[in-house]
């Protein structure tokens, strides 16, 4: 993560590439800084939401591009994200099961909004049919859409144009109702730190495993057994982002102890998970380093959330 903007949840360099240019779903960028492709690199800023959306967002943002197009890398984070560009078209980006690769045009200011797995804002469809996609906010939301495009667009910054997003969302969850508690827990006992099978978690919820797949498929857009995987992974690249002492396996390095942290059998294990979910082995996309995020933005907003669910106590199944 060196030289270029990263986000948490693509967690990968970001270079200029020719305006127009469709890259392959497995397209691996070339991590050299922005500066030697004389393009002016992006900004990108990350913080918490405002405390009405705690419960369902893991993180705001605001990123905008530099001279030439840019293209990044969306990972798979278990939750759906609002992409916003100021002036344009909002977009939401279904829950990934793989990489997804966009060119943003130069000159684009975008502010966004990653909800947490489960919690996704009120749409009319379950998320298993948004999967992998990404739709037209307008599609989904009707009229409104065009309100808050122009709000956002007319806001004097693009601060208070995230500030009117996150304000819409919080009414739209009022007026929706409250989240399905039943999948919430199921994603906290699915969270890395202490694996449980998948038919456990179902027992412990008082569901079978074909009624919990059925409630994960609709509000999270994913099988239990796939959010557990992505989830595992997150934890890796959290664990990695806030530099964390790795406490794995004695004698190993810094890559195979962190996996063993996040809940991989091992190095190995790691790697065919990250080519899986990523497109790229894990030293591709960290960019050799383990011991800090060294593209120089400030991404505890994202990681403190999801690490501070290891300090709880491990769930008795």
């Amino acid at each position: 993560m060196r030289g270029l903007v990263t986000r948490p949840g693509d967690a990968f360099p970001r270079t200029a590439v020719p305006s127009g240019k469709v890259l392959p779903r497995n397209a691996v960028l070339d991590a050299r800084p922005a500066e030697r492709f004389g393009t002016k690199m992006t900004a990108y800023v990350e913080r918490p939401p405002i405390p009405g959306l705690a419960g369902a967002v893991r993180t705001v943002w605001i990123q905008r591009t530099g001279d030439a197009p840019y293209a990044q890398r969306h990972l798979p984070t278990g939750g759906v994200e609002i992409h916003f560009p100021v002036g344009g078209r909002p977009r939401l980006l279904g829950p990934l099961t793989g990489p997804r690769i966009e060119v943003l045009p130069p000159h684009t200011t975008v502010v966004g909004v990653r909800f947490r797995p489960g919690a996704a804002p009120p749409l009319p469809a379950g998320l298993d049919e948004l999967a992998d996609q990404h739709v037209g906010l307008a599609e989904l939301w009707g009229r409104t859409v065009e309100r808050l495009v122009e709000t956002v667009a007319l806001a004097p910054t693009p601060e208070l144009g995230l500030a009117a997003l996150q304000a819409h969302l919080v009414r739209e969850f009022r007026r929706a109702g409250g989240l399905d508690p039943l999948v919430g827990e199921a994603v906290q006992v699915l969270m890395p730190w202490d694996p449980v099978g998948v038919d456990a978690v179902a027992a412990h919820l008082a569901l079978s495993a074909s009624q919990l797949r059925r409630r994960c498929l609709q509000a999270v857009g994913m099988s239990p057994k796939v959010l557990q995987r992505t989830l595992r992974f997150q934890g890796f690249l959290a664990l990695a982002q806030a530099g964390a002492v790795a406490s794995g396996r004695r004698g190993a390095d810094g890559m195979a102890s962190l996996a063993v942290d996040a809940g991989y059998a091992d190095q190995a294990h790691l790697s065919r998970e990250c080519l899986r979910l990523t497109g790229v082995t894990p030293r591709q996309l960290l960019g050799g380093d383990l011991d800090r995020c060294a593209c120089g933005h400030d991404h505890s907003a994202s990681y403190t959330p999801f690490l501070a669910t290891r300090r709880r106590s491990p769930v008795r199944l």
